[in-house]
């Protein structure tokens, strides 16, 4: 498949779970794929026709880092065609907002929410220029619905969609799409550091009764980000097995 043959894209959070699974799924449908993260050990590793899929150490927090870093890809490809942030974490869970520090809270949105909003605004000048670009978000059913015990988490989520439905409006005209995916809970790494009676809850309000995979994930996402997915902009779109109520 050449869906994204001669496209570029940048997946922020690309080195494992459901970041890696779209990035490998964007590289073998003929995409040109540079990862950013800060896990360096767990980059994926793929080789197809003599291409190799491009890893960066990049914090998403650090704007001058990261705006060097999205120079360098443009810079190497003359264009920028998708951004897919996967950057997050969950902060504490089963933690009630009595119990929840403020700094735990301030970290879980300088990555959740502010990173977004910084790597947002680093793409869009290429995107502009070029009148095409795809972005997408990965948000959360927690942000739609909210979690108790994780309002770090869930609070971060919510502003992330505020962030996709207003960016997507002011680009509407422009030929750029900005999305968001709400999941329920996918079995990935980052949930081998949610309590497990936090993720007993979560998986019980699921009708389909089982996680989703990030292969599932990956499908969805590669559709939003392609150019068949041309009237769509500014919404979150659900993949949550049936979780979500709106």
């Amino acid at each position: 498949m050449n869906r994204f043959k001669d496209q570029t894209a940048i997946i922020v959070g690309g080195a494992r779970g459901i970041g890696k699974a779209i990035a490998k799924r964007l590289f073998n449908e003929g995409a040109e794929v540079t990862v950013f993260d800060v896990l360096k050990g767990d980059f994926p590793k793929l080789e197809n026709n003599h291409r190799t899929i491009n890893t960066t150490i990049v914090d998403i927090t650090d704007e001058v880092t990261l705006n060097k870093a999205v120079k360098n890809v443009i810079d190497n490809n003359n264009r920028l065609d998708i951004l897919v942030n996967c950057a997050g974490i969950i902060g504490p869970s089963s933690t009630k907002i009595m119990e929840y520090e403020l700094k735990d809270f301030q970290k879980v949105m300088d990555v959740n929410l502010t990173g977004a909003f910084i790597v947002t605004k680093a793409v869009l000048p290429q995107m502009c220029n070029q009148k095409y670009g795809r972005i997408l978000h990965l948000a959360s059913i927690g942000g739609k619905e909210g979690n108790p015990g994780m309002v770090g988490y869930a609070s971060s989520k919510s502003g992330l969609m505020g962030l996709v439905k207003g960016v997507g409006k002011e680009y509407a005209d422009s030929g750029i799409t900005v999305n968001g995916i709400a999941p329920a809970v996918i079995a990935t790494p980052m949930n081998e550091d949610t309590a497990p009676e936090m993720l007993q809850y979560m998986t019980s309000k699921i009708p389909m009764g089982r996680l989703g995979t990030t292969d599932e994930v990956a499908a969805m996402a590669c559709w939003i980000v392609s150019k068949e997915a041309s009237f769509n902009t500014g919404y979150v779109f659900d993949l949550s097995g049936g979780r979500a109520t709106y």
